[in-house]
């Protein structure tokens, strides 16, 4: 597709409350929007999260990527997925999902509004503050809770949660790869009572995964080990994971989230996206939902991460309502930017 222009803007969100997890703590979430313009002045948007607290790429590298797309005249998947221009898998992802999103907009294709089901993301803190926590997304309709766990008083949290929400929700946890196997086990022992849906990346490698998966009957979900359809399938060889957690930015695109998809049962979560990725991700979302026997496994996605912002760049994006996350109608992605909240939430990286 030939592109006339080319902009990035580097920008953040601040969270309503710090996000915390067991690998540290957030106040405000650095972003990428990217805007590419065709020769008919129609603009497709494509989002970048770079994921630096998990070793990936910095926002100045990934800035520096998706402004150098300016020095060619053609952009297309089929070379972007070959690795041409070479781009971190947050750059490839906001590359990829403008020019799909520039596609569907020349196209005039409107964008699926089925909604979307998705998890409750809770507050890591003190038992009754989560709890509390739980209660309020509970009153919203949500119906899955995921807890970040590997700081304080896990059991503790997961029991308080239980007791506000009842039997019928389903608790999945979340340690972000912060034990090893032994201590994996040792906690998740302690939590299995309170009927576990899933825990994500209990610890880094496949190996404590296996072993992990082998002394509890909670399944193991891959977040960070899970980056390409080759890992899932590597996890599915090693016996270390029973479903995949796949974000848009960590596996470089809704293409590669598709294909992780046929190799492992998948959902599809927030790298704490803004309103653009998170469109992206609800598309997605709606794809492997579509696309999921009917007697198979449910699983509901991620994606209510924007309910955890003060603020948003968007005029028009995907709304939560009674649990569900309802996607803009099209063209495209849907989304349509707030210029003057853009400007404001802008970063200078001079």
């Amino acid at each position: 597709m030939k592109i006339l222009g080319v902009e990035v803007v580097p920008y953040s969100l601040p969270f309503r409350e710090p996000y915390v997890t067991a690998r540290g703590t957030l106040t405000r979430r650095e972003m990428v929007l990217l805007r590419l313009r065709d020769e008919d002045g129609l603009v497709g948007l494509g989002e970048a999260v770079p994921l630096s607290l998990r070793g990936g790429a910095s926002l100045t590298t990934v800035v520096a990527e998706l402004e150098g797309l300016a020095a060619r005249d053609q952009l297309d998947e089929e070379a972007l997925l070959a690795g041409v221009p070479e781009l971190s898998p947050p750059a490839r992802c906001a590359a990829l999902t403008a020019l799909l999103d520039l596609r569907s907009r020349r196209a005039g294709t409107m964008s699926e509004v089925k909604p979307v089901e998705c998890n409750a993301t809770l507050i890591a803190a003190e038992p009754a503050a989560v709890a509390a926590d739980a209660e309020r997304w509970a009153a919203e309709g949500f119906t899955t809770f995921k807890l970040k766990l590997g700081a304080g008083d896990d059991a503790g949290r997961v029991r308080a949660v239980r007791d506000a929400v009842g039997p019928a929700a389903r608790i999945r946890v979340d340690a972000n790869a912060a034990w090893d196997a032994q201590s994996a086990i040792r906690v998740l022992s302690q939590v299995e009572p309170f009927e576990i849906e899933l825990v994500e990346q209990p610890a880094a490698t496949l190996a404590d995964l296996a072993a992990i998966g082998a002394a509890t009957p909670i399944p193991i979900a891959g977040d960070e080990s899970i980056a390409s359809r080759a890992e899932a399938e590597a996890a599915v060889r090693a016996g270390a994971c029973d479903i995949a957690a796949t974000k848009l930015s960590k596996v470089g695109g809704p293409e590669e989230a598709i294909e992780i998809a046929r190799a492992m049962p998948s959902y599809i979560s927030s790298a704490l996206d803004g309103p653009v990725g998170i469109a992206a991700a609800a598309q997605v979302a709606q794809t492997l939902d579509a696309a999921a026997p009917a007697d198979g496994l449910r699983l509901a996605h991620g994606l209510a991460t924007q309910r955890l912002f003060a603020s948003t760049v968007a005029s028009v994006e995907c709304e939560l309502r009674n649990g569900m996350l309802h996607p803009p109608p099209g063209p495209g992605l849907g989304v349509e930017i707030d210029e003057e909240a853009l400007q404001a939430h802008r970063l200078d990286l001079r």
